[in-house]
């Protein structure tokens, strides 16, 4: 799998204004931008994202996922 693939992965299942991707085919660190998150805390949020991911994440496609989630708002505020 490719960071392009996981982010339209992610983009397919979340509505989001924002996306970044890094990793090394397993390792992912991810950037996400979602009106999704508002009133979400960050589990939440994580669960929100895991969902995209289905079954990629029980069978191993997707080894370990880091993220950072933001509503607009909060990404807006980032320096």
């Amino acid at each position: 799998m490719t960071s392009e693939e996981l982010q339209q992965i992610i983009a397919a299942g979340l509505p989001c204004e924002h996306i970044e991707v890094t990793g090394d085919g397993r390792h992912w660190a991810a950037v996400i931008v979602s009106p999704a998150f508002e009133g979400l805390r960050a589990i939440r949020r994580h669960q929100a994202v895991y969902a995209t991911l289905g079954e990629r994440i029980h069978n191993d496609q997707v080894h370990a996922l880091s993220m950072k989630t933001y509503t607009p708002a909060e990404w807006a505020a980032q320096p």
